[in-house]
């Protein structure tokens, strides 16, 4: 008996162990990411940081030079500029006094009706006013002109410009080596801080991997159950809804790397396998093995449906499910929320931490959308955008958490012929430059048999057939249940 609870208790104790092992590697891993990407984040955000500094510094003095430049009679570009600006200042002003002017005046001819000499006196009165109004102007367009020096010769402004613009470059130039030397010191400082951390999670990885593997005993039924080749097997699947069988006894598997199609007539339960691999369905029998990031097989029903997607499986949906109140580039971030390592009370103040974990996702979300060809969307709301846009930001959507196996149900339904085609190299770019597994249910054979490496058809929640896109074009039991034969 006591060697028995002590087993049990050693059995235990092994899988409290591991469990603690699991996520501190998901924590570790999720740390190494981060500081890997946030270090050129800081190094572009501080180059940045200095270069608006030194405009800002540039316009500055330029401005204090300008004053004196427009007395010393100096014609440049910036001059120019300001004189704009003023003449269209004064303009203004006056525009609306002889407006004013003008108005009054129609009054009074519409008062003084026919009588002749009311009508001279008016125009008289109102001919003064205009003249006086024209002088006004002109004197105020001097006086902005020249409201920064008295009018006298321009010479010694000519020569005070050029001594103070030698001054103003010269401390320009110490204040620019100041900042330089302050910039660089703290990047540096930041920089060693960043890789000292890295240095430390990178260990804590390594370290927790091998207690992880020490512990580990190889699971040798899921090894035989699942090739070492494989992501996901099938394995006599089976869902039935009362006396419905939406799945019955179906099993394949999908190799690595590969396009797999699952083709068949509609309520042949072809998204039910879907919800059923991503957990949203609990099967009547069967199982489905899946091997992971560390290669261990993975029996996916003993998981539930919100742990699906750390394993790295991502799936769409028939219908498109965006968030429409928001911009695209907000709409990739949502889907990044697992990768933030802040939580609720980071969240609710804002901390230093959270603003360069958003840092990092925006910038994982701009070159997923630069990859695929959607940057011109990034900040415009969804709502409103063509249909084919919409499909490929959920395609751009799905690779915001790593997935290692992303699930596609029907991401052509609704596409015209073009756009299937642009859908067809989205998924190809995506399997080949983020080394992803396609799942896809799809009902149009051409993108189909184009796109996919291995096409599995079923009806009624049966295998028909299953190989090569050419395979199943001949195979004459596809051709009579779901192509219609000859």
């Amino acid at each position: 008996m006591g060697k028995t609870m002590n087993k049990f208790a050693m059995k235990i104790t092994n899988k409290i162990v591991k469990w603690v092992l699991l996520r501190r590697i998901e924590a570790a891993e999720a740390s190494v990411e981060f500081y890997q990407k946030f270090l050129p984040i800081m190094v572009e955000k501080r180059r940045q940081r200095s270069e608006n500094q030194a405009c800002q510094q540039d316009l500055r003095r330029q401005h204090r030079l300008g004053k004196i430049a427009i007395s010393a009679g100096i014609d440049d570009a910036y001059v120019q500029e300001m004189k704009a600006e003023v003449r269209q200042s004064v303009e203004t002003r006056f525009d609306w006094k002889r407006r004013a002017l003008g108005q009054s005046q129609k009054r009074a001819l519409a008062k003084a009706g026919t009588d002749s000499q009311r009508l001279s006196a008016v125009e008289t009165r109102f001919g003064i006013a205009i003249a006086r109004w024209e002088k006004a102007k002109t004197v105020a367009m001097d006086k902005a002109f020249l409201r920064f020096r008295e009018k006298a010769d321009p010479v010694p402004y000519r020569a005070e410009h050029a001594l103070l613009k030698a001054k103003l470059l010269a401390v320009d130039a110490a204040k620019a080596e100041f900042r330089g030397r302050k910039e660089s010191a703290v990047l540096a400082r930041q920089s060693a801080a960043l890789e000292g951390r890295l240095a430390q999670k990178t260990a804590l990885l390594t370290e927790s991997k091998n207690r992880l593997k020490s512990l580990t005993r190889v699971d040798e039924v899921l090894e035989q159950k699942i090739g070492s080749d494989e992501i996901l097997r099938l394995d006599h699947l089976s869902m039935h809804f009362g006396g419905l069988k939406a799945v019955d006894d179906l099993s394949f598997s999908v190799k690595k790397g590969e396009i797999f199609g699952l083709i068949g007539p509609n309520g042949a339960g072809k998204t039910t396998v879907f919800n059923c691999l991503t957990r949203f369905y609990k099967p009547t029998a069967g199982n489905v093995y899946y091997r992971n990031r560390l290669q261990e097989p993975l029996d996916l029903n003993r998981y539930k449906v919100h742990q699906v997607i750390r394993l790295g499986i991502a799936r769409t949906f028939q219908n498109i499910e965006l968030i429409w109140e928001l911009n695209v580039i907000d709409n990739m971030m949502v889907a990044g929320h697992t990768l933030f390592r802040t939580r609720f009370f980071g969240h609710l103040f804002g901390i230093r931490k959270l603003r360069h974990e958003e840092a990092v996702i925006r910038g994982k979300a701009e070159k997923i959308l630069l990859d695929l060809g959607l940057a011109a969307y990034m900040f415009l709301p969804v709502y409103g955008l063509p249909y084919g846009i919409l499909k490929k930001i959920e395609l751009a959507r799905t690779l915001m958490t790593d997935p290692q196996l992303i699930i596609l149900d029907e991401p052509a339904a609704g596409l015209n012929d073009l756009e299937k085609e642009q859908l067809g190299e989205t998924i190809r770019k995506i399997q080949k430059r983020y080394d992803a597994t396609i799942f896809l249910v799809e009902h149009d054979m051409g993108l189909v048999m184009n796109l996919c490496d291995t096409v599995c058809a079923i009806s009624f929640g049966k295998m028909l057939a299953i190989g090569t896109p050419k395979a199943i074009q001949q195979s004459q039991v596809v051709r009579e249940a779901y192509l219609g034969g000859e």
